[in-house]
């Protein structure tokens, strides 16, 4: 009973000791994806900028 008991509560330990890597991994990318996310907008707006004077530019060459 006793050594069932001692391997039970390294089980605990491994599955605690993982679950804290884990939320840690999470953690991160996390941040990665709100960073990601960001860059995405900023070049999302420079693509709507650069349509808009490409269009623009093109009207004023059939004008």
């Amino acid at each position: 009973m006793e050594a069932e008991l001692a391997a039970l509560e390294a089980r605990v330990e491994t599955l605690i000791a993982f679950t804290r890597e884990l939320q840690e991994a999470n953690d991160i990318l996390r941040r990665e994806l709100l960073a990601l996310q960001e860059r995405n907008r900023e070049l999302n707006g420079r693509v709507m900028q650069a349509t808009a004077r490409l269009d623009a530019l093109i009207s004023k060459v059939h004008e």
